[in-house]
């Protein structure tokens, strides 16, 4: 029984060695995904963000074009990045409306102002309803929207250069 005992440490610490590399090298599934992808757009109807500029429906979705749906926050550090990334796929024809998170009109002018405007209409969403009916978890995100309203596909995070090839596709798809 003494000779068990001694073992036990040893045992217990390649346990945990174990668990360590198992926990290092298996798939990263920390991102939640939205169980709407290939499902219609929920119903919503969002006031405009900006005087003058259109606010957003499901009913926008279906005008048989896809288009790309942002859900961004001014005060959002990653939708900085990733504003160049947008406003070259808006200069390459790409249309995309937004969902704008807990924002204000005047924050969100600024935003624009200093890092361009791809969007053709920006819904004001301020508790974050039609985010969370999208199943986003976060800001930004973007979702690639079929000309019938359908989810095609949705991308978690600031889309950068590597990941435009990924979503042309989805939209050249979704026609």
């Amino acid at each position: 029984m003494k000779r068990v005992l001694i073992w036990l440490p040893l045992l217990a610490f390649v346990g945990l060695i174990a668990v360590t590399f198992y926990g290092l090298f298996r798939e990263d599934n920390s991102q939640i995904r939205s169980a709407l992808v290939g499902q219609p757009l929920p119903a919503f109807e969002l006031p405009p963000m900006l005087e003058g500029r259109a606010g957003l429906s499901q009913a926008d979705f279906r005008r048989g074009e896809p288009r790309l749906l942002n859900v961004f926050g001014s005060w959002c550090i990653p939708c900085i990045a990733e504003a160049p990334v947008l406003m070259r796929l808006k200069e390459q024809g790409v249309a995309i409306d937004a969902v704008a998170i807990r924002d204000t009109p005047e924050a969100v002018r600024r935003f624009l102002d200093r890092h361009g405007d791809p969007y053709a209409a920006i819904g004001n969403d301020p508790q974050s309803r039609v985010q969370l009916s999208l199943g986003s978890s976060g800001v930004p995100e973007t979702f690639v929207i079929n000309g019938e309203g359908r989810i095609a596909m949705q991308h978690i995070g600031p889309i950068a250069e590597e990941h435009l090839p990924r979503i042309l596709k989805a939209l050249e798809d979704a026609r």
